[in-house]
């Protein structure tokens, strides 16, 4: 009987497999199919990759179960076939194996940018259902791979090891200098691992070879540590269609070598690597006895140990301070669709001396193409020294150009934003564009705060610490408000500042707000929305997502035309902001069609009492 997976490590350096999804991308099957499911449909080429790669000199291979998860398998409709697709698995890793390598049972992370807003609990329940449905196939170690974050991999691994005495792999994926997308560094969290259950530790994916060894080389052998290295063949290149991973086999097997150098006993490799590359470390690797005395561990600066940056919070803005004493407005003003940009400046111009706190400027809403909100806001700001609230939606930008943009309007002094998930782009007026959502609203707000932290997403360090106040939405139209409010409580949890709310067109709604919000200590901003006219109240209601009109406000505003209808308008308003006032101090107010005049009108009610005196206004005034 040859040696369990672990006993065999103890002592030799193990060759690892490939890439899986590169293979089958290469024999034709779309990025649009569940690779997982192939399984069922299609085991003879997950076979035929498990046999090359076995005899390319592979000892190890991981089961094409990467994604086999129910989070994952739900947008194919495959989450009733989880037992079956992850037993396949390890079935066709088994037979290819034979006697000549072991089985690793892989799982990946249940949480992405997709289904960021799982709870813990839920997370250990999917991940406890893949990995009973691999361990029923009985696999020789289960492998954790690619997790970008530190928490959600010691979740796995625990629950892993609560269902298991087999060995762990767990896996990591990190920048050049070791650390995380959460700013962990490898070393610390190797040790977590290890505490959590894992019996292998390591990193996979990465941007290839050098990037591993040079984050490796900072790894002490500590007494018993095991680690693994699973690079991609490089960086890729789009060519003709097709991404092309630059990296050569023999580049791989030297790269082999020096990730042995640093003590790494399992190796293989990652996306983009094929059974040349395999064939190359197996070369390499041949005859070499694993390290276990390392002369040089290699730090960077930030691992060294540092007297901590004192990080001052920011310094909250105006209209957060006086919001606590006085109604407090801020005004929405939209971007231009064009390049006449006057008047927005004008409008902001009369804005603040109608008593406008801040005007917040939307980020290409419902995916209508506007003017830069981050380049008028300047100009606002410079013109008028009325604040701007910058609206950031992660439709548009993926993680890089989040950053950048975040960065941009911070040199701007633009330190107020808004953070939002963003209208899909094929609701706007340019269908054929793409949204990209590299994060949401939740991963935003806490991407932000970690830059006032002075760290930037994937873990580097920024000078000085950035100076942002994080603002977020909250829709209070909806039938369960309880959903909202889970989602908000999480938002306020990552780090959210102040919260502003879709208009309400019904004062009822003034009260339902303040006892499902009343356990945040944060301010609250209410959306008011004058109408213009019965077919305007008409179309938001049925036409614009998050908005709900009451029939009786609709009728009333068809009961009048033009100037009359727009008066009408504006006297709802009044009172939606008057129930308002008995709950809140802050009032958000949404400008229709660029008709500032209209906004600048309702605040001068609030701000000469004697024109306007305080009461409270009768059902029968909104009824």
């Amino acid at each position: 009987m040859r040696e369990s997976f672990l006993e065999y490590i103890q002592h030799n350096v193990l060759v690892g497999d490939g890439a899986m999804g590169t293979m089958i991308y290469a024999r034709g099957v779309p990025l649009s199919q569940s690779y997982d499911e192939l399984n069922l449909s299609h085991p003879e080429i997950i076979s035929s990759i498990h046999e090359e790669y076995v005899r390319a000199g592979a000892q190890a291979l991981e089961t094409n179960s990467f994604t086999a998860n129910r989070t994952r398998l739900a947008r194919f409709g495959l989450e009733n076939k989880i037992e079956e697709i992850n037993a396949r698995a390890v079935a066709l890793a088994c037979q290819a194996a034979g006697e000549a390598a072991y089985v690793l049972a892989s799982v990946g992370p249940v949480r992405d940018r997709e289904v960021d807003d799982l709870s813990d609990d839920d997370a250990r329940l999917i991940y406890a259902e893949q990995i009973q449905a691999l361990l029923a196939a009985s696999p020789d170690a289960v492998i954790f791979e690619t997790f970008l974050r530190l928490h959600e991999l010691e979740l796995a691994v625990i629950e892993g090891r609560r269902l298991t005495t087999l060995p762990i792999i767990a896996q990591l994926t990190t920048d050049e200098d070791g650390f995380t997308h959460d700013g962990q560094h490898l070393v610390p969290a190797f040790r977590k691992l290890r505490v959590c259950g894992a019996d292998v530790v390591g990193i996979n994916c990465a941007k290839g070879p050098a990037g591993i060894i040079h984050a490796m080389e900072q790894v002490p052998l500590d007494d018993g540590l095991l680690l693994s290295a699973f690079p991609n063949a490089g960086l890729p290149m789009f060519n003709e269609g097709r991404y092309i991973y630059l990296s050569t086999p023999d580049y791989f097997g030297e790269s082999a070598r020096k990730l042995r150098d640093q003590g790494v006993r399992l190796i293989g490799g990652c996306c983009g690597t094929e059974p040349d590359h395999i064939r190359a470390i197996a070369l390499a690797l041949r005859d070499l006895a694993p390290l276990t005395v390392k002369a040089h561990v290699r730090l960077t600066p930030r691992v060294v140990a540092k007297q901590p940056r004192k990080i001052q919070p920011p310094q909250q803005p105006e209209f957060l301070k006086t919001v606590k004493h006085r109604p407090t407005f801020i005004v929405e003003l939209d971007p231009p669709r064009d390049l006449q940009f006057e008047k927005i400046i004008t409008g902001a111009a009369e804005l603040k001396h109608a008593g406008a706190d801040a005007i917040t400027m939307a980020d290409s809403s419902l995916g209508i193409t506007r003017m830069s909100n981050m380049a008028l806001g300047h100009l606002v700001q410079q013109e008028t020294g009325l604040l701007p609230i910058i609206h950031l939606a992660c439709r548009d930008r993926n993680l890089i150009g989040l950053q950048s943009e975040l960065m941009g309007l911070h040199a701007l002094g633009l330190h107020c934003v808004l953070a939002l998930t963003g209208d899909p782009a094929k609701f706007g007026d340019q269908p054929e564009a793409t949204s990209v959502y590299d994060l949401n609203s939740f991963n935003l707000v806490s991407m932000i705060k970690r830059m006032n932290q002075g760290v930037t997403f994937s873990g580097r360090t920024i000078d000085p610490p950035a100076r942002f106040t994080i603002g977020v939405a909250f829709n209070p139209n909806v039938d369960r408000l309880s959903t909202q409010v889970s989602r908000l409580r999480r938002k306020v949890e990552l780090g959210a500042d102040f919260v502003m709310t879709q208009p309400i067109f019904d004062w009822k709604r003034a009260r339902e707000i303040n006892e499902v919000l009343n356990e945040f200590d944060i301010p609250v901003f209410v959306g008011v929305m004058p109408l213009v006219s019965g077919r305007n109240a008409n179309f938001l209601h049925n036409e614009v997502p998050g908005i709900e009109i009451p029939e009786r406000v609709r009728k009333r505003m068809f009961k009048f035309e033009d100037e009359r209808a727009r008066r009408e308008g504006l006297t709802v308003a009044a009172e939606i902001v008057e129930s308002l006032l008995d709950y809140f101090k802050g009032i958000y107010l949404i400008t229709p069609f660029m008709r500032y005049e209209m906004c600048v009108e309702l605040m001068e009610r609030f701000h000469k009492p004697k024109a306007m005196p305080r009461k409270r206004v009768a059902v029968e005034q909104v009824s």
